[in-house]
């Protein structure tokens, strides 16, 4: 049961897997950034892709697609949604 309450970084979730935001850490350089767009704690997203060179992270969040630096998604904490 544990593995189905993954909690990690977005920084470390794979292409398509489906998550919700748990919290975000308070050194967060882009806290307020993140509260403007969208991803705050209970915000489901979707991680769409990796940059081929790692710097960036496309995640879509409701309807909206966004590209967010790998720096900045390590201090978002989030559990995976594991559907039965």
């Amino acid at each position: 049961m544990s593995e189905e309450n993954k909690v990690c970084t977005l920084a470390e979730l794979p292409v398509g897997t489906k998550a919700t935001i748990v919290k975000i850490m308070p050194k967060s350089r882009g806290k307020k950034k993140f509260a403007d767009i969208g991803i705050v704690p209970g915000t489901e997203l979707l991680i769409e892709a990796h940059a081929p060179f790692g710097g960036l992270i496309r995640v879509r969040v409701m309807d909206t697609s966004m590209a967010l630096h790998k720096d900045d998604v390590a201090d978002i904490v989030a559990q995976e949604v594991v559907h039965a």
